[in-house]
């Protein structure tokens, strides 16, 4: 909400007597907000790892089709056919694993240092809570009105997740736990304990907190999830319901949110979570593809909910619209610089589904385009569902449309592909004309533009133009800070390793660092010197060290610490 949205709805009294709480309550939704962008953004990082899997998978399933490629070469007792088997299984780790690479990747984007610690303590945690609601399940199912005795397949609302027979929480357990044990760490892993318990700091510190936690964890998981799973059946009835209008608000939805950062939160239940179908949409797609390609029957009566994932059309089908309205509203003059910037941005957008450059430029320069483009989105991808179109089009030409839908479904489903094609050009000339007749109705000053700069926006443009700029980072100072200078800066240091207690690294030149009383003053018990090696015993918090001696040597130069006196001081 807006500061004059806030004032609007507030009495006049407190207009005038509380003016700070406003900018503490306006401060408030400003943090929230980026707390919940960051969160979106973390979530990114495993999936980016659907994308090749979901291609290996594709194309070997393909390959394994005798209506593609012969009926010799995929005899089960074939060399070919077994080689392929065997990559597609190599293919599959990531899809049947997706709550445990969910629990993992989310610290690499949350955790605010040692994330690889970090993702660390997230696994131990996450093993921990699901073989505490195994143990409890079993031992009180009953209580809960959970059958653990059942085997864990689609519809029994259990699974194996790293041999652990636990509730189906889907990537929904797997990211409030991550969350939850990536704050612990944020909050617990540098805190300083007394010197006899200092093996028990930084992950193993960590780790033993979200151990107590993981209790009740997995006993309001027991009571509540189960009532959830209802919920979600109940949502996929209604959704599976709505039909055309339910995708349509799903890709307004989706693309809408992108200038946040919160649609990572509409496509993740949806493409990998248990929205419309247990498991995920992509998962339940790519393991029923060859089934899909060798039936006559419709697609869309076979995969009904396969609305829910074509919000990449708009990639597909919009960018090149988008472009040619740029391209021929820019100054005659500029035209072929404007073409050397669109064609690669356009390029991308067609063949891997990376949007950003052209739909932050638009956003960037006038924002009511972005709804338009929103809305525009939305409503081909409902006519394309009404007309039959379903499949998995969630990203481009190269990573989606070819290996998981046109190649392997042409066969029996061309025509699908050619009236998906048919509406999606279509679209195409309608963005085009609409675009470019809002630019030059509004004279908006898109790159080319008479005086406008020849540059496409990024996230980051639009982020500054709304005063939204990310906090630098500081450099941590200290023990580890004097440690860097008198080893003789970044640059004298070749590698930093640690055992138990010591600080092992290697030097560019010995001659550069300090003498042994400034590492004593600093803390340090003791130093070894051997060549260009040099080893600094401080102690059982030696990771701690370690991690911040890290974090300084990636830091700007300008950050780093220089007189020695700044720092002992």
């Amino acid at each position: 909400m807006l500061p004059e949205a806030r004032l609007s709805i507030l009495p006049s009294a407190v207009l005038l007597k509380k003016p700070f709480t406003l900018h503490v309550l306006f401060y408030e939704d400003v943090k929230m907000l980026s707390q919940i962008q960051r969160f979106g953004g973390a979530m990114f990082t495993p999936v980016l790892l659907f994308p090749f899997a979901g291609m290996v998978v594709g194309i070997a399933i393909m390959l394994q089709n005798p209506l593609f490629i012969g009926g010799s070469l995929t005899r089960p007792d074939s060399l070919f056919f077994q080689i392929v088997k065997i990559i597609e299984e190599g293919g599959w780790a990531v899809f049947r694993n997706m709550p445990l690479i969910f629990a993992v990747g989310l610290p690499l984007g949350l955790a605010k240092q040692a994330h690889g610690r970090a993702c660390l303590a997230v696994l131990i945690s996450f093993l921990t809570w699901n073989y505490f609601i195994g143990a409890m399940g079993m031992v009180w199912g009953d209580f809960f009105h959970v059958n653990f005795n059942s085997e864990p397949v689609a519809g029994s609302g259990l699974a194996m997740i790293a041999g652990i027979k636990t509730l189906d929480t889907s990537i929904i357990g797997a990211i409030v736990i991550s969350g939850l044990v990536t704050a612990l760490h944020n909050r617990f892993y540098d805190k300083p304990l007394p010197v006899f318990l200092g093996i028990f700091q930084g992950t193993s510190f960590v780790v033993i907190v979200a151990f107590f936690v993981m209790l009740p964890c997995a006993w309001l998981t027991l009571l509540g999830w189960p009532k959830v799973q209802v919920a979600i059946g109940s949502l996929q009835s209604f959704l599976s319901g709505a039909g055309a209008l339910g995708v349509w608000i799903y890709t307004l939805l989706e693309r809408l949110l992108i200038p946040t950062g919160l649609h990572h939160f509409v496509y993740g239940p949806f493409i990998f979570g248990p929205a419309v179908i247990e498991g995920g949409l992509q998962p339940y797609w790519v393991q029923h593809i060859n089934e899909f390609s060798q039936s006559t029957q419709p697609l869309k009566d076979l995969f009904p909910a396969g609305g829910f994932a074509m919000h990449g059309n708009s990639k597909v089908f919009g960018a090149p619209g988008i472009a040619l309205a740029i391209y021929y509203t820019a100054a005659p003059q500029n035209r072929v610089k404007v073409a050397g910037l669109l064609i690669p941005a356009t390029l991308t957008a067609i063949l891997v589904g990376i949007t950003e450059p052209l739909e932050f430029t638009f956003l960037f320069i006038a924002p009511f385009l972005f709804v338009i483009h929103a809305l525009l989105a939305a409503t081909m991808t409902a006519i394309m569902y009404m007309a039959g179109v379903v499949g998995m089009f969630g990203g481009g030409l190269l990573n989606e449309f070819l290996p998981l839908n046109w190649m392997p479904l042409f066969h029996h489903h061309a025509s699908v592909m050619f009236i998906q094609l048919g509406i999606g050009l279509s679209f195409t000339a309608i963005w085009f004309v609409v675009f470019r007749t809002l630019i030059l109705r509004f004279n908006l000053k898109t790159p080319g533009r008479e005086e406008s700069d020849i540059k496409l926006y990024s996230k980051a443009d639009y982020k500054a133009s709304q005063g939204r700029t990310p906090a630098a980072a500081e450099a941590k100072t200290g023990q580890a800070a004097g440690f860097l200078h008198a080893l003789g800066g970044a640059a004298n240091i070749e590698s930093v390793n640690n055992c138990a207690t010591r600080l092992r690294i290697t030097l560019a030149d010995m001659a550069k660092t300090q003498s042994d009383d400034v590492f004593k003053a600093l803390g340090a018990h003791g130093v070894v010197r051997r060549g260009n090696a040099i080893q600094v015993i401080v102690g059982l918090h030696v990771p701690l060290v370690r991690d911040q001696l890290e974090n300084l040597m990636k830091a700007p130069l300008s950050h780093q610490p220089s007189p020695m006196t700044e720092v002992i001081s």
